[in-house]
């Protein structure tokens, strides 16, 4: 299935055609959750691959032989994209799905389920800079040309998967007022990943314990990752994902935007930013502490 140059539009978002079809985006709506599943729901670029590990990891008790054999998303599959109902369907026990679909496309198969959702957010400053360096590989994708314009869809929502500012307020309201919905920030994972993995080990009632711990973080290392084959996309071929324009695994640091923005650019997030999340709780962390004063 190539359909590199087809955009599907499903609800008013744009999904990219190599991977979704309508057929796949309403399987996804109507999807029967059972309440042993385990889901990562997150906007593109805010540290998916990185959850799919931990998960895998946790549910593992540290033992990397799944991580180490078997591609990412064949153990923890995207929901809405078209090889997930082979996929699920023949899984047996309990699953890791992952989804990029915002909260309000998802509310009604959520409804009544017992399934723990985990989401991440990461800071969208980082966010559209990583997403935009991704449209320069990924094949699949729209060519992003200049960071300017790019980051004006972003900011309009109009790029694939929609809008960042509906994505995270949609989950997070969830978070906060149901049991069964995790809440982490990327860069909570960056600065503390042993209390994030000791956090989302107890949330999915797996607690970690001695050896499992210590090989878990191990093996969810940005460094671990980055060399596995099975985590960094290089299995993906060269006509998808064109790997000479850039890693999958790119830095995954906190406030490398600062190396892309320039100041009119911030000024103008900034205020659309304000715009956005007027009334919103949720703060994020933009730089690296040590690195705020420089």
């Amino acid at each position: 299935m190539a359909r590199l140059d087809v955009t599907e539009t499903f609800h008013h978002i744009s999904f990219p055609g190599h991977i979704h079809t309508q057929d796949s985006l309403n399987y996804a709506l109507h999807f029967k959750f059972q309440d042993r599943d385990t889901v990562i729901a997150t906007y593109p670029k805010s540290g998916t691959t990185w959850m799919q590990e931990v998960v895998t990891l946790v549910k593992n008790r540290g033992d990397p032989q799944l991580s180490k054999t078997v591609p990412n998303w064949a153990r923890a599959p995207w929901l809405e994209q078209y090889y997930s109902e082979k996929v699920l369907g023949a899984t047996q026990g309990p699953r890791i799905i992952t989804t990029h679909l915002p909260y309000n496309l998802l509310a009604s198969a959520l409804q009544g389920s017992k399934a723990k959702v985990i989401y991440v957010a990461r800071n969208p400053k980082d966010v559209v800079v990583s997403y935009y360096h991704f449209h320069k590989m990924a094949k699949f994708l729209p060519e992003p040309n200049s960071f300017d314009e790019f980051l004006d869809g972003f900011l309009e929502g109009t790029v694939s998967y929609g809008s960042w500012f509906d994505h995270v307020k949609g989950w997070t309201r969830q978070a906060e007022v149901l049991a069964n919905v995790l809440y982490i920030s990327y860069e909570e994972m960056w600065l503390d990943l042993r209390g994030s993995m000791e956090k989302i080990s107890a949330f999915l009632q797996c607690p970690l314990v001695g050896e499992e711990l210590t090989s878990s973080l191990r093996h969810c290392s940005f460094s671990s990752m980055r060399d596995n084959t099975m985590v960094n996309y290089t299995l993906v071929p060269q006509e998808i994902m064109d790997h000479s324009k850039g890693k999958f695994m790119r830095k995954g640091k906190i406030g490398d935007w600062r190396n892309t923005f320039t100041e009119d650019q911030i000024c103008f997030f900034d205020t659309v930013y304000s715009q956005q999340m007027q009334g919103c709780p949720l703060t994020f962390l933009w730089e690296c502490p040590e690195e705020e004063e420089e």
